[in-house]
């Protein structure tokens, strides 16, 4: 599981779709909100959970389609599928490695854009706990609607379509417990259904993914 884990590691640093891409699409929208509603501080400060959180959303569904892609094109993904080692495990391996590559960089970064957007300074801790939260289990989403289209010929689209409506809660309760926290409201409940929902997702998911795998490939 280590081994497959850094060698996932290395082939998303070698194709320069993980750290790169993502955190320059997360600038690209951040940058563009002001040109779009206006450079008055208390409007972007207001809308800024929201629009970090939409962000870094978009930008974990850039590098979606390639968590199978690469395995699939080579003929790894069925020696994968054969080896003596859980399916739903090399899932989970895949959907970590899209987390450390994508998701984590964005978690790190977050803070500093929304320095750009006038994030209010208390709300800043409460958007790296909510990405922290949140962004596990976007990946884990991600790996199901990967699951789903592997090997269809440009079938992005599409797994945007399916991922996207399951990406709603964690959206909303993400910028909520950024809103709350900066508005210094009590946050007890967003925090725990962020929490409930990524809990629940890296469960279950990670089995629906590997029985859609299962039967693309037979």
């Amino acid at each position: 599981m280590i081994a497959l884990l850094m060698r996932d590691l290395r082939l998303a640093v070698r194709a320069g779709g993980g750290f790169g891409l993502g955190l320059a699409f997360f600038l690209i929208v951040v940058t563009l909100v002001p040109f779009g509603v206006g450079p008055e501080g208390k409007i972007l400060a207001r809308i800024a959970p929201g629009i970090l959180w939409v962000g870094a959303l978009l930008a974990c569904l850039l590098s979606l389609d390639r968590i199978f892609a690469l395995d699939y094109e080579d003929g790894s993904l069925d020696l994968l599928v054969t080896a003596p080692v859980p399916l739903e495990g090399v899932v989970s391996i895949k959907a970590l490695a899209h987390w450390i590559t994508t998701g984590l960089p964005l978690v790190v970064a977050a803070p500093i854009f929304g320095i750009l957007l006038h994030l209010p300074q208390g709300a800043h801790v409460w958007m790296v706990v909510s990405l922290l939260l949140g962004t596990p289990a976007l990946s884990v989403l991600g790996t199901f609607g990967a699951a789903l289209t592997v090997g269809l010929k440009r079938g992005g689209l599409l797994l945007s379509l399916l991922v996207l409506p399951f990406y709603v809660p964690t959206l909303i309760f993400g910028a909520e417990l950024v809103r709350r926290g900066a508005e210094g409201m009590n946050t007890e409940t967003p925090l725990l259904m962020l929490a409930g929902i990524t809990a629940a997702t890296i469960a279950l998911v990670p089995f629906a993914s590997a029985a859609a795998i299962r039967v693309n490939l037979r």
